[in-house]
């Protein structure tokens, strides 16, 4: 039986090529399928055999989407992994790359954990969102960092009632309103004033955007509690995005849905390590000075 590896890559960032090209050939060599999308073979000038359309069946059938680029190409490998639970896996070419598990130097050895399929899965957590006017619903999505709903208009803010478990709970006039899974903590919600939730805890974040009103606090509730903002008519339109890739008009009026999603997006590791490191490397938090017990001393390196 072939194995078959889904390569993705930043269409426009050119100076990848090489670094994509080698894990292409690294790939074959292993006697390992490797795909490319169309779009990026033809930007990126790639060799390779098995050239497929970024569509939903790209990743079928593949044992894994590595992609070599930042967090927003992680997110694009997640549309096309997580319909066929494939496991992804990023090296990052971007700036911070939060969902990466390495760097360019490391991109030989994460190649040969590939081929010799030494490494662990994990599961994120998701979200499922629909809007709906008038009792009619007319868009469903996912999300695996946010569900963020924004004023339109630059000089109006929306208002917006926030529901939660069926029961109202809070009306904001806001410049919007990000709802967020663990993973999603240290993006959108996170530069809102939200909080760093690790990726174990089941929980879904509510953060307001710039509200006015007493009680606009971060919120964190649940997986099973079903979260609900209904745009008030009369009021500001609103636009929903979700990843920063998927966007719907929600006009004064709607209401918008947030529940944990059923389909998990699953993650590669070849470098397990505590979430804590993590934070401190992506955003290199310091801590110097930090002693510890004897037996983590040197795990920060």
């Amino acid at each position: 039986m072939s194995r078959d590896v889904l390569v993705v890559a930043h269409p426009r960032r050119v100076a990848a090529h090489e670094s994509v090209q080698q894990v292409l050939d690294m790939l074959s060599a292993a006697s390992i399928f490797p795909r490319v999308l169309a779009d990026e073979a033809g930007a990126l000038d790639l060799a390779c055999s098995r050239v497929v359309e970024a569509d939903e069946h790209a990743a079928d059938g593949v044992e894994l989407v590595l992609v070599l680029g930042g967090d927003g190409s992680l997110l694009r490998g997640a549309e096309l992994a997580r319909p066929h639970g494939a496991p992804l896996l990023g090296v990052n070419m971007g700036h911070v790359g939060f969902l990466a598990e390495a760097e360019p130097d490391a991109l030989p050895s994460v190649v040969e954990r590939v081929v010799a399929r030494d490494y662990d899965v994990e599961e994120r957590m998701t979200l499922d969102v629909t809007v709906s006017s008038g009792g009619e619903r007319f868009w469903s999505g996912w999300a695996l960092n946010e569900a963020a709903l924004e004023k339109v208009v630059r000089g109006r803010m929306i208002e917006c009632v926030l529901e939660i478990e069926g029961r109202p709970l809070s009306r904001w006039a806001c410049d919007g309103v990000v709802c967020a899974t663990p993973t999603g903590s240290t993006a959108y919600a996170f530069s809102a004033g939200g909080p760093v939730v690790w990726p174990e805890v089941e929980a879904l974040l509510v953060v307001p955007i710039s509200a006015h009103a007493l009680f606009a606090r971060p919120l964190v509730v649940g997986i099973h509690a079903a979260v609900a903002l209904e745009v008030v008519p009369g009021t500001g339109d609103a636009v929903l995005t979700c990843d920063g890739r998927r966007t719907v008009d929600v006009p004064a009026g709607s209401r918008m849905e947030v529940r944990a999603g059923q389909t998990p997006v699953r993650l590669a590791r070849v470098h397990p390590q505590p979430f804590t490191d993590r934070l401190v490397r992506k955003f290199d938090l310091p801590v110097e000075g930090w002693r510890g017990s004897s037996r983590n001393v040197g795990r920060l390196s």
